[in-house]
């Protein structure tokens, strides 16, 4: 794959986002995607994970031998690992040294060292006995878990000696999305939302074993099943299938603002547009709208993409959008001001053109 310039449309000022580049390379719909200000990592349901240089726009690697979809990544910047989920498997790739899959986890706490999902090479559908459908996995900030939901629980994975130490319960439906945020040191804070409707936080100490239950219950709950959570500052975000997106307050628990029908389709996917107190969030129909973070207001919307757009990931210049069309768009806002769109100033260095 290689990431091209995108070529600028008509109407482009009044934009607040400009795409300036995308990824092309996927054969099939883009679900999952990951970034640090050099490398971006998608993985698709064609199989595979791809690493791209955003410095030469170039593929780096494609990481393969995935049983099915891979719907979710993640990289770690402290241990230079890939985490990859397809079907009830989580594998662990070290990219420093060529892309060689060293550990495979499962949904149920087991690990292999090595790669124990590559001998198939067609499509598995079925989940092992005892297994779960993994959906999303998160890291804490500081890299030493991981944390992957699959059936009704999130599963904690301490990474400094890859064992599993325990799981997050009391949802009744699948979990669908987490988010890790660090409170303290060896404090982590995990947000979970479900298709039981309901949005659940947990305190995990460094340390805790077992079953561990949640510490809050967020009330009232979504319409429908959660697709996205996000957190700024001391505010969490949660996008639904009930096409709304609510606004609520980690501090005091309490529901601050919501939209009930914040788009025209499920709320895909949820992200912070870098540098500014702007919530961008994208739908199933491929639109993408910005929300000024403090008041909510709306202060602009898109066409993003021509299909769903799967997720969406921000570094500290650049947001990167996954769609169903088997591309990343990669945007770059302009300047907001008070949630008046201008055309001020250049935000970070755009990819270096080759």
């Amino acid at each position: 794959g290689i990431i091209n310039p995108f070529p600028a449309s008509k109407g482009i000022r009044t934009s607040p986002l400009q795409c300036l580049h995308i990824a092309e390379g996927h054969t099939k719909a883009v679900l999952c995607v990951d970034s640090t200000d050099d490398l971006l990592f998608t993985g698709s349901k064609d199989r595979t994970c791809k690493v791209w240089n955003l410095v030469t726009g170039q593929e780096i690697m494609s990481l393969g031998g995935h049983p099915n979809n891979v719907v979710s990544v993640k990289y770690c910047n402290y241990t230079s690992l890939v985490f990859t989920v397809s079907t009830s498997y989580i594998k662990v790739w070290d990219i420093r040294d060529s892309a060689k899959c060293i550990r495979t986890l499962t949904s149920s706490g087991q690990v292999t060292l090595g790669d124990a999902c590559s001998a198939s090479t067609s499509r598995t559908v079925a989940i092992p006995s005892g297994e779960n459908q993994i959906n999303q996995i998160a890291l804490n900030p500081t890299g030493t878990f991981l944390y992957a939901a699959s059936g009704n629980a999130v599963r904690m994975w301490d990474l400094k000696r890859f064992q599993s130490t325990g799981k997050l319960t009391g949802h009744l439906g699948p979990v669908m999305c987490l988010t890790v945020d660090q409170i303290s040191n060896g404090q982590d804070l995990i947000v979970t939302g479900s298709k039981d409707h309901y949005i659940k936080m947990f305190d995990v100490t460094e340390g805790a074993l077992g079953t561990v239950s949640p510490t809050h219950n967020f009330e009232p709950p979504h319409y429908d099943g959660i697709e996205a959570l996000t957190i700024q500052g001391d505010n969490l975000f949660s996008g639904s299938r009930d096409n709304g997106i609510k606004k609520w307050d980690l501090a005091q628990k309490d529901l601050l603002q919501q939209v009930p029908n914040a788009h025209k389709d499920w709320v895909c996917a949820l992200g912070v547009v870098p540098g500014h107190p702007v919530l961008l969030s994208g739908c199933r129909g491929g639109i993408l709208k910005l929300w000024n973070v403090d008041t909510f207001v709306p202060v602009g919307e898109m066409k993003g993409h021509d299909s769903p757009i799967n997720a969406i990931c921000v570094n500290s210049t650049h947001i990167f959008t996954a769609a169903d069309d088997r591309t990343v768009r990669i945007w770059k806002a302009r300047s907001l001001q008070d949630g008046q769109i201008s055309d001020l100033g250049d935000l970070g260095e755009d990819i270096a053109s080759n």
